[in-house]
């Protein structure tokens, strides 16, 4: 009587598994979406480093517009006018520490844990797996309970600081409809700012833990209509969650960069009226 290897049976004991030596039998481009990936999070990595370094050009004063990179500026090191939302209450920081270090912790981390961005990041960068029946490219998995990723399960209390970061960029996008010669105004950069901030919530109110929060530890939604109602919005963002997740990570970098270059001076801000 013969036996089957032990590295032939299936997981289940159901039976021998075909022995092929190829790591993977798709003949698809598999790895095009995990390299899309790596490179468009590794280009706002790069910007979002340069422009931490960088700390200037982030307010410009005649228009009103404040890049999203540095909202809220809140040290003493930030340029007159631009700590519009709660004054200066930080003290001076180093010549090596912009203030866009101190509140980029805040939405990165947020993003850093998201659902979606960890799945992204976890094929792209370190291809655990890099796609769907390609193997992991680590000999063991422990999944997020060792350190660092057991840290991902504070993704919880990082939403609610994106809930202040999203608060932030609504009152900078109003702020930013100041017309030139006072009253209301409205310019290309005004148009830019809103719309990042729509994403933005898009992107944040479609979190899986706002959708936990709102409709979690419900035993009957019917004893509770307005939270079911707000789930069922909740839920429809929830479906576009990775859409969103993109959309909202190259207008927040479209709008730093309008802002960037109107305050350097590289370009005009192109007004609608007044």
């Amino acid at each position: 009587m013969t036996t089957t290897p032990a590295r032939l049976r299936s997981a289940s004991g159901a039976g021998p598994r075909a022995a092929i030596s190829e790591k993977t039998l798709r003949t698809d481009r598999w790895w095009l979406q995990p390299l899309l990936v790596f490179l468009g999070l590794g280009a706002f990595v790069v910007y979002g480093l340069v422009r931490a370094i960088m700390d200037k050009y982030y307010w410009a004063a005649e228009e009103h517009y404040l890049a999203p990179f540095y909202s809220p500026c809140l040290t003493k090191s930030c340029v007159e006018g631009s700590s519009h939302f709660l004054g200066q209450p930080i003290p001076q920081l180093p010549s090596w520490l912009s203030p866009a270090m101190i509140i980029l912790v805040l939405p990165g981390g947020f993003r850093l844990t998201c659902y979606y961005y960890r799945k992204a990041y976890y094929r792209s960068f370190w291809l655990s797996p890099p796609a769907c029946a390609v193997p992991d490219g680590h000999k063991t998995y422990s999944g997020e309970t060792r350190f660092p990723l057991i840290f991902q399960n504070i993704h919880r209390y990082f939403f609610y600081a994106a809930i202040l970061v999203g608060s932030v960029l609504t009152y900078d996008a109003v702020l930013a409809w100041h017309g030139k010669d006072g009253g209301i105004g409205m310019g290309l950069g005004t148009l830019i700012l809103a719309v990042n901030a729509v994403l933005i919530w898009a992107y944040t109110l479609g979190c899986h833990s706002c959708r936990n929060i709102i409709g979690g530890r419900l035993k009957h939604f019917s004893k509770h209509p307005v939270r079911y109602r707000a789930w069922g919005l909740v839920s429809k963002l929830n479906a576009k969650h990775q859409q969103y997740a993109w959309a909202s990570l190259f207008s927040v970098i479209i709008a730093d960069a309008y802002v960037m270059a109107v305050s350097a001076g590289w370009i005009t801000d192109f007004r609608f009226f007044n």
